[in-house]
């Protein structure tokens, strides 16, 4: 198996703590940007502890100059980058304020770009790599109250294009994932937030959204985003993969 040297964005909780979890588990070198040092650093410590090779880099990606100054860090080779750190918002066009609707840009546009171009010259420089972004089905499909989110995930899915087409004669990949509905703590969060005391009851009713009866898990997010990043995807560029119970291919 080769070893790789990975880069995982927003790596210390939900999906992206499930990602870092996986590629160390599988021997690789994992580094992750986060702005949350205590999870972070307990991340780090834990995996060390399992002997695993992982890195916390604390820092924005909304800020190209951070980013720019943490990937410079990273030692050797970067093989692999995960665009997994984002961040959601409720509300309409009329709803959503331009504060907010800023804020969700900066983070899931603007860092997902930076991220890309600051990785770009060393994925190029070391003969090509994987370039994999979390995407959503809300780039494709119209989802009530989501507005800005929807925008920044169809962004997402261009940007995924573009940089497959643009950089593949350079043995650089670029996919993204698309997931439904996966059970992370923001989910918990955002129901204990607008449905106090009735937390169970809106559990159940997002879940019964998917044909298949229930949330994802990051676990099984996570192991899609290593087959499409390890050599076993090395023939897949330039695609969409729908993870989301059926939402999109089963719904009547």
């Amino acid at each position: 198996m080769k070893q790789l040297t990975v880069l995982i964005t927003g790596g210390a909780s939900g999906i992206g703590l499930a990602m870092v979890k996986k590629f160390a588990a599988e021997g690789h070198h994992v580094f992750f940007i986060d702005r949350n040092p205590v999870e972070g650093l307990k991340l780090q410590m834990e995996e060390h502890e399992k002997g695993f090779s992982v890195k916390f880099l604390e820092g924005d990606i909304t800020d190209y100059q951070q980013v720019e100054k943490l990937i410079a860090t990273i030692p050797g080779k970067l093989n692999v980058l995960i665009n997994n750190a984002g961040i959601s918002h409720i509300g309409t066009a009329e709803s959503t304020s331009e504060e907010d609707f800023d804020r969700v840009y900066a983070v899931n546009v603007k860092g997902m770009f930076h991220c890309i171009k600051a990785s770009l010259p060393r994925l190029k420089e070391h003969g090509g790599g994987s370039i994999l972004n979390m995407c959503s089905v809300a780039a494709t499909i119209g989802i009530p109250d989501r507005f800005a989110y929807s925008m920044t995930k169809g962004a997402a899915l261009s940007m995924t294009l573009s940089v497959a087409r643009d950089y593949v004669q350079d043995g650089i990949r670029c996919n993204c994932i698309s997931p439904g509905r996966v059970h992370t703590p923001f989910v918990d969060g955002f129901l204990a937030k607008n449905y106090p005391g009735k937390e169970k009851e809106m559990f159940e009713k997002l879940a019964a959204t998917q044909p298949i009866g229930r949330m994802g898990t990051p676990d099984e997010i996570a192991e899609l985003a290593y087959f499409i990043s390890s050599d076993a995807g090395s023939f897949i560029t330039g695609a969409n993969f729908n993870s989301d119970g059926g939402f999109m291919g089963l719904k009547m």
